[in-house]
Parts: structure tokens; sequence; C-alpha cells
């Protein structure tokens, strides 16, 4: 057999051979050629989206589901491997569905009577003009056309524009930033659109922060069950479906714990799903105080601290108070507040990871420690692309 076997996807989503060759677009037990072409295998399939391979937003769409689990389990594995962590019990992949997408970051650029609206095309800066997005929830979807002849009034020529949307739980969050929308004429547009397309909140960014133009009603996104106050630019898991699966894990975790730290709170994904009483930890002030209005309103007892966790970790003595902790950090992991959670009696600890790079850096620390990993649940919530989240479960005797 001429050519090389595709034998795994490596973390960029290139496919790689055994002895070394990367090829984009390729999938296992597909055949990298000696010529560079590929010749596709069982596990590849066609992508549902007419813009791949241009897009920038999907590198996995031509892998079938085994293929991107497979892709997801050994991302996190190989993380685990290069800080010498090794026979950890990895569950089965949660993998969101097409579709389901509630938040999404887009580029608008303006050419004439043309406008370009959507993602960025593979590792440039130029603007795939999107026509159809299979990640997308349909109500954000919806907007992606009538949004280029609301941005046509509002963008100059040869000028660009960023947009961001989030499905809150009045309807679509809107947010248009690098724009001036000054003037009856703009104030009409904005008014008139809001209203056509039932939009929970239309913001403008002109350079100055995020001002609301239309807002009928206060915004929310239901935590726990709890209405919680949507703060412009809040961090919000990026499917409902994700979400879930990362609750259920952590509520699994902590169990009955009478008294469990969220550090990295946010708006209250967890804080507000868990029993007993709740010290909630965010540096975004925001965000923590949302949080609190939230519980207060709801009966819960949630302790909101505002409080940056990089630069004031909770101590050992403040940890020890707990029976559980929940951290959700961002991208570069808790690296301060493990040295002293590693040193602590906390008898049950959750990790929600988005990296699992800098997770696999700080769960040696915790083992280092003391702590035993008992299992990790991956969830491939960013369905087609290289991202991987994850919960871990971690024990102390």
């Amino acid at each position: 057999m001429s050519g090389d076997l595709i034998i795994k996807l490596a973390a960029r989503g290139d496919g790689v051979t055994a002895s070394g060759r990367y090829a984009s677009g390729a999938a296992p037990g597909d055949i990298l050629e000696d010529d560079g072409r590929i010749t596709p295998g069982p596990r590849h399939i066609a992508p549902v989206c007419r813009h791949v391979p241009e897009c920038g937003g999907c590198q996995l769409q031509h892998a079938d589901d085994a293929a991107r689990a497979e892709f997801v389990a050994d991302r996190i594995l190989s993380a685990l491997a290069a800080q010498g962590l090794a026979n950890i019990v990895l569950r089965p992949a949660h993998m969101s569905p097409a579709e389901s997408r509630r938040r999404v970051a887009m580029r608008a650029e303006r050419r004439g009577k043309q406008v370009l609206l959507g993602f960025s095309a593979a590792k440039t800066n130029r603007i795939v003009d999107l026509a159809h997005c299979p990640v997308m929830h349909p109500a954000l979807a919806a907007l992606v056309r009538p949004l280029r002849g609301l941005l046509a009034q509002l963008i100059p020529d040869r000028r660009g524009a960023s947009i961001r949307m989030t499905l809150a739980d009045q309807g679509v969050d809107l947010l248009i930033a690098g724009v001036e929308a000054e003037g009856l004429a703009a104030a009409d547009a904005l008014t008139q659109f809001a209203h056509t397309h039932k939009l929970a909140r239309l913001s403008i960014d002109e350079g100055f922060g995020a001002a609301a133009r239309w807002e009928p009603d206060p915004v929310t996104i239901t935590l726990g069950g709890i209405a919680v106050p949507l703060p412009e630019g809040a961090f919000l898991q990026a499917t409902a479906d994700g979400e879930a699966a990362l609750v259920a894990a952590v509520h699994e975790i902590v169990g009955e714990a009478r008294k469990t730290a969220d550090l990295f709170a946010g708006l209250g994904t967890f804080a507000l799903s868990l029993t007993g009483h709740v010290t909630a930890a965010e540096g975004a002030r925001d965000a923590i105080l949302a949080l609190q209005m939230a519980a207060n309103r709801a009966g819960r007892h949630v302790q909101a601290d505002h409080r940056d966790l990089f630069r004031r970790p909770l101590s050992v003595a403040e940890l020890n108070q707990f029976e559980a902790v929940v951290l959700d950090p961002p991208r570069a992991g808790a690296k301060e507040q493990m040295e002293t959670l590693a040193q602590s009696a906390v008898p049950r600890i959750a990790y929600v990871s988005c990296n699992p790079s800098t997770f696999a850096r700080d769960a040696a620390v915790l083992v280092a420690g003391g702590y035993h990993v008992d299992w990790i649940q991956p969830v491939g919530q960013f369905r087609w692309s290289t991202h991987v989240e994850l919960a871990a479960a971690f024990t102390k005797a």
C-alpha cells in the first residue's frame, strides 16, 4: 500500500501519521499519499457546512462522531501524560448537538454596497461571508441575513465592526461594536430592527463601552432555575447542552455537601444549582453582583465574594471550612489557587476546565498534595472545533 495511514487527529485538528506527517483535512483511517493527496477512509465524512474548509471556525467537520470523541479524549490524556499523570478514568465524551451554540462573535466589513458578515477564514483575518452555519442556534442564525441590512446603515465604506450575539431568556442579546450610531436616522433604524426581530437587548459600543439602545425588559439568563441579570459581555457556557453536562458532573462530585466554595463563579452556573450554603468568589464585579442579586431574590444561601483569585487566592484556613470546592477558571488555569488548595483538607474538588494543558498542570499540583483523580468527564460543546472542556473529580482521604 502506498502512502501513510492517518492514525489520529493532532491538537490543532490536522491528521497525523505514525511517521509524523501532518495533513489538514484528514481523518483517522485516511491515507496520506506521497504527493500530499488524501485518500478518504471509512471515518472521513462530508462536511455539513458549505464554508468548510475556508472558515476557520470548524476544523473537524470531516471526521465522524467517533473520531471527534477520540480526539477529545486524546487531548486530555496527552496533557495529563505530559505532567506524569497516567491511569486516569476517562468517561465517554459528551458531545453537544448541532445548532446549539447560544453565543457567537462575528466580524463585519462594508465594501461599497456589500456588507460581509461572518467568521475569519482559517489562519487569516479575511471575513468568510456567512451563508449558513450549522453550529449556531437557529435564533441567532435567523438574524445573520437581516443584520447585513442594518450594518449597511451603520458602517462606513471600507470600515468594519464586531458583532456579538447571545441567546438570553427574553431573546437575542445583540451588541454591535466599532460603529457610530448618531442621529435620528440611526436611532430609528436600531429601534425598528430590535422591534421587528424581538431582540432582548440591542447595544452599541462606539469605543467607550457598550450602551443599551433597546431593552424593553431586564435581560436575564436562567441558571439553576433562577433568572440571573445578564451583564454585557458576561461569560456564559457556549451551549445549554454543554452547561447541563458540566453541571451534572459537578453535582455528582459535590454531592450533599453542606458548605461549598465556588471559585471563579461567574454568574453562578454552578453556585445556583448547588444545595447547602455556597460561598461564590469571582473577580468580575458585574457578574458577582448579578449572582448575589439573583440568589437573594430566590432565597438561596449564597454568599458572594468579589475577589481576584489570581492576586488573592483563598488561604488554607479559608478552604478548610468547606466540604467541597468547585472551580471553573479561565484558560490560564488556577495556578495561584492550586498552591493552597493542594495543602488544604477539602475532601472533594470539582475542577471544570476549558484548557486540558493548564488543567493537567493544576491537577499535578493537587496530586502531589495528596489528592486522587477519581474520574474525568470530557465535554465537547464546541462541536466540530478543537476546543475541549471537562469536569474532573478529585478526592482527598
